[in-house]
């Protein structure tokens, strides 16, 4: 099966996944513990979660209503570390979006990962000043993939956007970034000679206006299960191209009951669920 036809078809079960009711939504505080990341990031739960801090000055968070907003203490410093260094470089404000639920989990909608409190959505767009409060509350994406997908939009790209995903691919802490394989492509082109950040850009459908930085497992978390390394080298060759090779023929949509959560994650839920 060729790779698009592979996404699409994950994309198909994630949805029938996530179309079920979750009770993850239902706790609506941080689980008290020592921080602990459990499980898989499509699998999993996290105690000790810390809520990002919703006043800062070096980023915005959006859509805080729906409370996604919470994650291990490394992905917290990640967030503070990084929103810093993009600030001192003057390329913009930080929209951070979805992050993960108080005790992680599984959410009902838009994501099958976000589960261990380890991923956070990066827009990647750099407005010059902040954002109203309306404006947090109903953000307009900026999609910065052209109608056919093979590539990015000329007039809505820039330089900016290259240095604020070459920074957090550069922090020792994440193991993934994931972005549309256009916008991959892009980075390819405009790396230059230092390209060794660019492994631990994938490219993965969807993911046309944001990116998706993912942590590796924090010590202490000796439940959590991390992915294999990135294959070696940049990633802008054979495996990118794959990608636009033309898509099978439409798959039906496949439905599929959760994964069994870990034993840890259930007693929790078991625990706090209302």
């Amino acid at each position: 099966m060729k790779k698009y036809a592979l996404a699409v078809l994950l994309s198909l079960i994630n949805l029938s996944v996530m179309a079920a009711a979750t009770p993850w939504q239902s706790i609506q505080h941080p689980v008290s513990g020592a921080p602990q990341s459990i499980g898989s990031f499509a699998n999993g739960c996290i105690v000790g979660a810390q809520a990002l801090p919703l006043n800062a000055p070096d980023y915005q968070v959006m859509r805080q209503d729906q409370r996604r907003y919470f994650g291990h203490p490394q992905l917290i410093q990640f967030i503070q570390r990084f929103t810093a260094q993009v600030a001192n470089a003057g390329l913009g404000e930080v929209l951070i979006g979805d992050m993960g639920m108080a005790a992680g989990g599984r959410f009902s909608s838009g994501h099958a990962s976000h589960q261990t409190g380890l991923d956070v959505d990066i827009w990647l767009q750099l407005p010059k000043k902040r954002w109203t409060e309306q404006q947090l509350l109903h953000p307009q994406p900026l999609d910065l993939v052209s109608a056919n997908g093979k590539q990015v939009v000329g007039r809505l790209w820039s330089p900016q956007i290259l240095e604020m995903v070459k920074l957090a691919s550069e922090d020792p802490k994440v193991t993934r970034i994931f972005v549309n394989p256009a916008i991959k492509q892009q980075l390819c082109l405009d790396a230059g000679s230092d390209r060794g950040w660019l492994r631990k850009v994938r490219p993965w459908f969807g993911h046309r206006a944001h990116m998706h930085v993912r942590l590796s497992c924090p010590p202490g978390s000796s439940n959590c299960q991390d992915q294999p390394a990135p294959p070696p080298g940049d990633g802008c060759g054979a495996e990118l191209q794959s990608w636009f090779l033309p898509a099978s023929s439409p798959t039906s949509p496949v439905k599929r009951t959760p994964p069994v959560l870990p034993a840890a994650c259930q007693a929790l839920l078991d625990d706090h669920k209302l």
